[in-house]
């Protein structure tokens, strides 16, 4: 059975390989403009910056060096029901160096397109274990980030050798390129 996290809430994931799932409903637009929103993985060291470029996950690069992450590729739409995007774990397979996963997602061109998570709705991200396709976490993310054009919406961390999740849900007024910036 899932278990339902509120921000900043922390729950043990057991399962080593699993698929977190990422979905989202867009209001209609004014600005004339579909929104494209990309989910992204930052594999960081205890330092919280990249193990290398090639440990950001994302529509361009879909899996890390170590095969522990893949991404299944990019949703230019968020059209239809369920998840959105996803992203494929096997901690067995993760580098040494990975203490910590993040996910986050962004929009593409939000400022040229004049778009925001405030104009995003029912955003969720699940995890779920590969083998059974049983959910066994799953966060809403249910803040009005009507200026914020890029959410982290969890992080998987590595505390005395097991592996957590994390509800964070907290938005950045940028997009891939400042989360870059923040752990390169």
């Amino acid at each position: 059975m899932a278990i339902n996290l509120q921000k900043g809430q922390r729950e043990n994931i057991d399962a080593p390989k699993f698929t977190i799932g990422l979905g989202w409903d867009t209001n209609s637009s004014s600005t004339g403009s579909a929104f494209d929103l990309d989910a992204s993985i930052f594999m960081l060291t205890e330092n919280k910056k990249l193990v290398s470029d090639n440990h950001l996950v994302f529509y361009n690069n879909l899996k890390s060096p170590d095969d522990a992450v893949e991404h299944t590729g990019d949703n230019l739409t968020g059209d239809g029901d369920g998840d959105d995007e996803q992203i494929k774990v096997d901690l067995t397979k993760a580098d040494a160096k990975v203490a910590e996963i993040c996910v986050v997602v962004t929009i593409h061109d939000a400022e040229g397109r004049r778009q925001n998570f405030g104009q995003v709705r029912n955003s969720f991200v699940r995890i779920f274990d590969a083998a059974t396709n049983e959910v066994l976490l799953k966060y809403e993310l249910e803040e009005d980030f009507s200026i914020e054009t890029a959410v982290e919406f969890g992080r998987i961390y590595k505390r005395e050798g097991k592996w957590k999740f994390e509800a964070v849900g907290v938005g950045m007024k940028g997009g891939l390129q400042d989360y870059l910036n923040k752990y390169q």
